[in-house]
């Protein structure tokens, strides 16, 4: 299971290690794209086929929502291939979209991994420890 939080460095050309626990899950060849918020999402091939499958089954392809769903997820994917270090280089077009500097934090939440930029995850879990409570809360009705 992908859970837990880990920082990482944003080296030269945009290399960066994945934690070892989140490669040994994700596979040899784990999928990055753009995800909402400013941040990154990092999956394994077999939750990826999943999110297509639901994306693109059926007519709802020919709805705008889903569309543009589509092009802002999956046009913006790439797949990675981990070196021998558990390092990936993330494309400029998703470093730049997500805007890395050079502190990281990698969120492991269940099927995927949400990388962010540190001082920007820093700012959405203090808003999260504010606001966590109600949606518990609520959820709890």
């Amino acid at each position: 299971m992908l859970i837990g939080s880990y920082i990482g460095n944003l080296g030269d050309k945009r290399r960066t290690a994945v934690p070892k626990k989140f490669l040994v899950e994700l596979g040899d060849q784990p999928i990055i794209a753009k995800w909402y918020e400013d941040c990154l999402v990092l999956v394994s091939q077999e939750f990826w086929k999943d999110l297509l499958e639901r994306l693109t089954g059926g007519k709802r392809v020919l709805e705008l929502g889903v569309r543009d769903i589509e092009r802002f997820i999956l046009g913006s994917a790439f797949e990675t291939e981990p070196d021998a270090q558990g390092r990936i280089i993330i494309p400029e077009i998703l470093a730049k979209y997500a805007n890395f500097d050079k502190d990281l934090v990698f969120v492991g939440l269940t099927d995927r991994v949400e990388i962010w930029e540190k001082q920007i995850w820093d700012k959405k879990s203090m808003e999260l420890a504010k606001t966590t409570k109600e949606y518990i809360e609520e959820l709890g009705k």
